[in-house]
């Protein structure tokens, strides 16, 4: 399968490869609680879904008025994290499959987070996926996070190919907004499956509305290797349109 013409797929950690939202969840509410902060509820967490952690500090760190650094907001939130993400990480296994499948007919695959190094490696190890990716990219590593380009960006260069080459899969608006930014053509599988009519989802080229009850690695395979993923004709579509 691999050629010049096969495209490359860059892969969302959190919220669309793996099932780590309640993780960031439950981490950002004990340092917020830490600092004086409570009643932080999941719907309020739903907000920041697809903005990378150091983003998300910063805003909750205004919004609060909390007076503590953000570079030490991050550090006890990346160890709150860390310590869940050991025990309590999945894979959705729709994704599992389809990645799988692309690594089996040699389709170069990245991962771009704006999660931590720390938080992307150990994900990755303890749900056996880290054999699967050549490039990994963390938003630590790039100049802005997500909805910016950056992190699709530099995945691309270190895949060695062209961003237009290149098919984005992704949760949430803000990466969504990146990954069009970055010239990328984009599989959208909303987290928050109330958000999948929000503008920001209008530009994916494959959109599942259902999230990850009706994505399959299928459909995905599919377009991908039909017009959405590799031809000229790269408009929005849904499952089984193409």
């Amino acid at each position: 399968m691999s050629t010049s013409r096969t495209p490359a797929v860059i892969f969302d950690l959190d919220g669309t490869l793996v099932d780590s939202e309640p993780n960031y969840y439950e981490a950002g509410r004990q340092v917020l609680a830490r600092h004086g902060v409570t009643g932080f509820t999941w719907e309020h967490h739903t907000r920041f879904i697809g903005i990378g952690t150091r983003e998300t500090l910063e805003a909750l760190r205004e919004e609060y008025g909390i007076g503590a650094p953000v570079d030490d907001l991050l550090a006890e939130k990346n160890r709150l994290y860390l310590e869940r993400v050991r025990t309590s990480t999945e894979v959705f296994p729709q994704m599992r499959k389809f990645v799988e499948r692309l690594h089996t007919e040699g389709v170069p695959m990245a991962v771009a987070s704006g999660s931590s190094r720390a938080a992307i490696d150990m994900a990755l190890a303890v749900t056996g996926l880290d054999g699967y990716f050549t490039a990994t990219v963390s938003a630590e590593e790039v100049a802005q996070g997500k909805p910016r380009p950056d992190v699709f960006l530099e995945a691309a260069r270190r895949l060695g190919t062209a961003p237009a080459r290149c098919v984005v899969l992704e949760d949430a608006g803000p990466g969504v907004v990146a990954a069009h930014a970055a010239g990328m053509r984009c599989i959208a599988v909303p987290y928050v499956r109330a958000t999948a009519h929000e503008a920001e989802f209008a530009t994916a080229g494959l959109l599942f509305p259902g999230g990850q009850r009706e994505f399959t690695a299928r459909a995905a395979y599919t377009w991908l290797f039909g017009t959405g993923g590799s031809g000229a004709d790269a408009g929005a579509g849904r499952p089984g349109a193409r």
